[in-house]
């Protein structure tokens, strides 16, 4: 009975924090099926489009820059609070909004809860899971992104198929961000019957509500006792947290490792995917309820081979899953490469390449990602580093999303998927050479042997 209740606790938080994933991939995902119409209300160009849809992540910079530091300070779940808050707010405004200088104030202020969430929650799953399921938790996270990517595709499908023209442009977008309103009130209520992060707790000197809290989340009181004490231990060994902390050569490697992995999750295209899926496949010569109804299949295959990848995470291993995502990935990216070369017309095989793409990107990078950046950093510091690993996340995004369409409008679509393969290979090459297996370690484990590690890679 007392293992059911523990297991239930540890799902019941992980749950509720995963919601402010589906509200990621929801609100994030909300440009796709805007663009066109966007494009048309504010008669933006190329370039005006572009930052229109990379201004969220502009936000996203933001919060992740505060997200550690703040968490670090008021705790996990109170940050989590606010970033409930920032959604319903920024939301609403998205959807009144009368000028395209608005908009975007308001896209940047939604970014900013993106920010904080993709930085503070699959840290916070990581804090309260158990080692031999903690990849599939904080995966929940991801999972929920992609179950938000799904609805917003489906609701923007819906709404382009049904709505004339005139009436899109004018408020077909408006519907599309106003259905956010909902789960983030959602996201809100939850968030009050979760507790705060254990580690985070301790490190405060709170030890009885530390403990409290890993009484709900272990199956007995030694197992609780026992990871106290780990804990007290680990944080014993650090020095108080900072970015010259981060620098030494203990933790350099850490650093890098999550980094190298953010970015690369990102400048190899995925959001060129996500954010701009109805404008390719308009180019390649499909309708707009064509496009649209291909972008669902995107969605629906992001949330199927997330699923994949949450079952297998801590079977196959963190570091087996991104050899093998940047290797598919590249392949696939070069073959639309080609095909915009030879024949763009042919927009069922562009499709295939795509979902095939988006399948091995979700089972890959798109989880492993912030499952590592929640496992490698010490307790004193994982909220900075988690932040410092997340910025290079959303700058990648920022990137990819602000100059995407002016990439393809200077040197074609076929240049620049070919650059996004190369990118890869890029990839695949530096988690050949640095990223090590997590699966199945305690997180005071991986700490101390990535810290062996760096001593024996010492000069």
């Amino acid at each position: 009975m007392k293992n059911h209740s523990y297991m239930r606790s540890v799902l019941l938080i992980a749950f509720v924090t995963a919601v402010g994933g589906f509200l990621f991939g929801f609100d994030n995902g909300s440009i796709s099926g805007s663009v066109g119409f966007l494009q048309e209300k504010f008669s933006l160009d190329a370039n005006g489009i572009g930052w229109v849809t990379s201004s969220i992540i502009a936000g996203c910079i933001v919060g992740v820059a505060v997200a550690g530091p703040l968490s670090d300070a008021i705790g996990r779940k109170k940050v989590l609070l606010l970033t409930a808050l920032i959604f319903v707010f920024g939301v609403m405004g998205e959807a009144l909004a009368h000028t395209a200088d608005l908009l975007v104030a308001f896209r940047i202020l939604v970014g900013v809860g993106i920010g904080i969430e993709t930085t503070i929650a699959p840290l916070y799953i990581a804090e309260v899971s158990p080692a031999h399921i903690r990849g599939r938790l904080v995966s929940f996270n991801q999972l929920f992104n992609t179950i938000g990517n799904l609805v917003v595709f489906s609701v923007a499908a819906t709404i382009a198929r049904y709505g004339s023209e005139a009436w899109n442009v004018e408020n077909g977008w408006r519907v599309i961000f106003a259905t956010g309103i909902p789960p983030a009130l959602l996201f809100l209520l939850l968030l009050v019957v979760v507790p705060e992060s254990p580690r985070w707790l301790i490190r405060k000197n709170r030890d009885e509500q530390g403990l409290a809290v890993l009484r709900r989340i272990n199956p007995d009181e030694e197992t609780s006792r026992r990871e106290l004490a780990a804990i007290k231990q680990s944080l014993r060994e650090e020095s108080k947290a900072g970015l010259r902390d981060l620098l030494t050569p203990g933790l350099r490697k850490a650093l890098v490792i999550g980094f190298g992995v953010a970015l690369f999750q990102q400048i190899t295209g995925i959001n060129a995917i996500f954010y701009y899926a109805p404008e390719i496949f308009k180019t390649a010569g499909e309708d707009i309820n064509g496009a649209m109804s291909f972008t669902v299949l995107i969605g629906i295959t992001l949330v199927l081979s997330t699923l994949v990848s949450l079952w297998i995470i801590d079977r196959v291993g963190r570091r087996s899953l991104l050899i093998f995502g940047a290797s598919g990935m590249a392949l696939m990216l070069a073959g639309i490469g080609v095909l915009f070369r030879v024949d763009a017309s042919n927009t069922s095989l562009l499709l295939m390449l795509i979902l095939a793409y988006v399948a091995i990107f979700a089972v890959s990078f798109g989880t492993v990602t912030y499952v590592l950046i929640s496992e490698i950093f010490p307790t004193h510091v994982r909220g900075v580093a988690a932040s410092i690993a997340t910025f290079a996340l959303w700058g990648g995004n920022f990137f990819v999303s602000r100059y995407f369409p002016v990439l393809v409008e200077n040197i074609s679509a076929s240049k620049t998927f070919f650059i996004f393969a190369g990118i890869s290979v890029l990839a695949l090459i530096f988690v050949l050479t640095l990223v090590p297996e997590t699966k199945g370690k305690t997180l005071e484990e991986i700490e101390r042997e990535i810290h062996k590690l760096n001593e024996l890679q010492a000069p």
